[in-house]
């Protein structure tokens, strides 16, 4: 078989700089040591439900205007059912799973990241416009995952 010049150039370019990214990322993966962004604290999957704060998941509020959302993934659902925080409040979701990875979105909003085994997974914001907000998974999980979902309510100053 006979290869036009050109093409072997632009071959050996092409070969080049898969292995040079390929290279570059296995350096940052295991001789760096990087790890996902999650990794800054991590839980025993099998002892979640008896590791504060996940124990006793739910809101709580932990500040002036600063609530603390705790939220446990596992099976087909989020633990607690529905959450109901207050308009324009500063809110800290932290979850974590016991099983399997999980997605953690919330629709129409910038809250999105992955619970994944072993680690906690952690998120702040503050919600500007009252409403329901529709939480799910968006890691598929196995074969319930499109019943994995619950409901957000964010609630203004009824005075």
């Amino acid at each position: 078989m006979h290869m036009h010049k050109m093409e072997k150039i632009w071959l050996f370019i092409g070969i080049g700089t898969l292995i040079l990214f390929l290279a570059i990322v296995g350096v940052n993966a295991f001789y760096m040591g990087n790890k996902p962004p999650s990794c800054i604290a991590t839980i025993n999957p099998d002892r979640v439900s008896s590791t504060p704060p996940f124990n006793h998941p739910g809101v709580k509020q932990i500040g002036k205007n600063h609530y603390q959302v705790t939220v446990v993934a596992s099976a087909f659902s989020f633990d607690p059912g529905d959450i109901k925080i207050p308009l324009g409040a500063k809110v800290d979701f932290v979850a974590a799973t016991k099983d399997v990875v999980h997605g953690f979105e919330i629709a129409k909003t910038d809250v999105n990241f992955m619970i994944e085994p072993g680690y906690i997974s952690t998120y702040s914001t503050t919600f500007k416009k009252p409403g329901e907000y529709l939480l799910l998974c968006n890691e598929y999980c196995g074969t319930g995952h499109q019943l994995m979902a619950t409901k957000l309510e964010v609630v203004g100053n009824e005075q």
